[in-house]
C-alpha cells in the first residue's frame, strides 16, 4: 500500500486558493489599464506596495532582490504574479521572489521560469532559497538575471 493510497485529497490550502485569487485580480486589473506605460509603472507601485506589506525579513530581502533584479535587466518588468513580485520580458515571467511568510515556509526563495536562459547541461536549478541576502547573494542573483535575459 503506498502512502497516498488511504488517503483523500483534500483540495488545495487556504494559502494556495489565496495564490490563485490574487493572480486572478492582477489579471482583472492588468486589463483595466490604459496604455503599456501606464500598465508598467502601475505595475512596479503594485509590486513595490506588495513588498511593502511583507514582513520585516521577508520585506528586506524582497526589497533588495527586486533592487538587483531592476538593475540587472532593466528589459524586465515587475508586476505581481499569483500575489508576489516577479518580472517578465514580454509579458512572460522570467523570475519571481517568494516571501517565507506566503505559504509558511521557513524561507524566501527566488524562482526562474522556463523563460530564462539557465539551461546547463541536462539539469540545472531554477529556485534557490533566501535566508539572507548579503552582498555575496546580491552578485549570484544579479549574474543569474543576466543570464536569465541574455
Amino acid at each position: 500500500m503506498s502512502s497516498t493510497e488511504g488517503s483523500a485529497y483534500e483540495g488545495f490550502t487556504a494559502e494556495e486558493r489565496a495564490a490563485m485569487k490574487d493572480h486572478a485580480k492582477e489579471m482583472k486589473t492588468a486589463a483595466r489599464r490604459n496604455s503599456r506605460a501606464d500598465k508598467a509603472a502601475e505595475a512596479e507601485r503594485d509590486v513595490l506596495a506588495k513588498i511593502a506589506e511583507m514582513q520585516d525579513s521577508d520585506r528586506i530581502m524582497a526589497e533588495r532582490v527586486h533592487a538587483v533584479i531592476t538593475a540587472a535587466a532593466p528589459a524586465l518588468e515587475p508586476k505581481l504574479w499569483y500575489g508576489m513580485p516577479a518580472y517578465a520580458l514580454d509579458g512572460k515571467i522570467v523570475c519571481h521572489f517568494q516571501s517565507a511568510e506566503k505559504f509558511k515556509s521557513r524561507y524566501a526563495t527566488l524562482g526562474f521560469s522556463d523563460q530564462a536562459k539557465l539551461d546547463e547541461d541536462p539539469m540545472w536549478a531554477v529556485a534557490f532559497a533566501l535566508t539572507e541576502v548579503t552582498a555575496e547573494v546580491e552578485a549570484q542573483i544579479g549574474a543569474l538575471v543576466k543570464r536569465a535575459v541574455s
